[in-house]
């Protein structure tokens, strides 16, 4: 993606502490992984080489500790994940609204005859409620808001529900494998997995996730 929005005063309450050096490194991580959708590689060397910085390992090496998290197919940014899913939900609804528009019959446009108005009126009384009403899930006990925002839209990319069966189904497997239910959401969208397994975690240690989303 070529565009991110970029909230200032979240990120300078984020990194006022960082030298000159460690806050363009991370800017330039960052952008790295937002052109191109994918996780800085698992060698240091190569990124400093990749965001044009390399003489200074050791302020990549700090904003990776503080920032990202090291996965098997390199290092990841939650935030960065959240966002990349928010714009493909925009896009996938503005896809599905344009062919809608296109789809339509050359006459869609023209006032329809008294008698299709009376076959198609509601018959029902205007004060009964027919559409059924949406329940929203709130985040369960324990989930930082970051990690919940980001679960929601992976679930809505997939096209799947987030119910209280889903939720429980997660948390159950979570303690089998002696992990978090906030570390469980983060592992299913790291992964753009449907649901959570204790044995696809087995033998697999936790990561220190980063402690300061942006």
């Amino acid at each position: 993606m070529h565009y991110y929005q970029f909230n200032i005063g979240d990120y300078q309450s984020h990194t006022s502490h960082l030298s000159e050096t460690e806050d363009l490194a991370y800017r330039r991580m960052l952008d790295w992984c937002y052109l191109h959708e994918k996780p800085l590689p698992v060698d240091p060397a190569e990124i400093s080489r990749l965001v044009r910085m390399r003489t200074h390992s050791e302020s990549i090496a700090i904003v990776l500790r503080e920032y990202f998290e090291r996965r098997d197919e390199g290092w990841i940014n939650l935030r960065v994940i959240q966002e990349i899913l928010k714009v493909g939900i925009k896009s996938q609804k503005a896809s599905e609204s344009a062919k809608a528009r296109w789809s339509k019959p050359k006459d869609a446009n023209a006032l329809p005859t008294q008698s299709e108005r009376y076959a198609t009126q509601d018959t029902l009384p205007k004060t009964q409620d027919t559409k059924p009403k949406k329940t929203t899930i709130e985040a369960p006990a324990g989930v930082t808001p970051g990690t919940w925002t980001a679960f929601v839209q992976q679930r809505k990319t997939k096209k799947a529900q987030i119910t209280q069966l889903v939720l429980d189904s997660i948390t159950k497997q979570a303690s089998l494998a002696s992990w978090t239910l906030e570390d469980a959401l983060k592992e299913i969208v790291v992964r753009n997995w449907t649901s959570f397994n204790a044995e696809w975690v087995k033998g697999k240690p936790k990561n220190d996730f980063m402690k300061g989303l942006i």
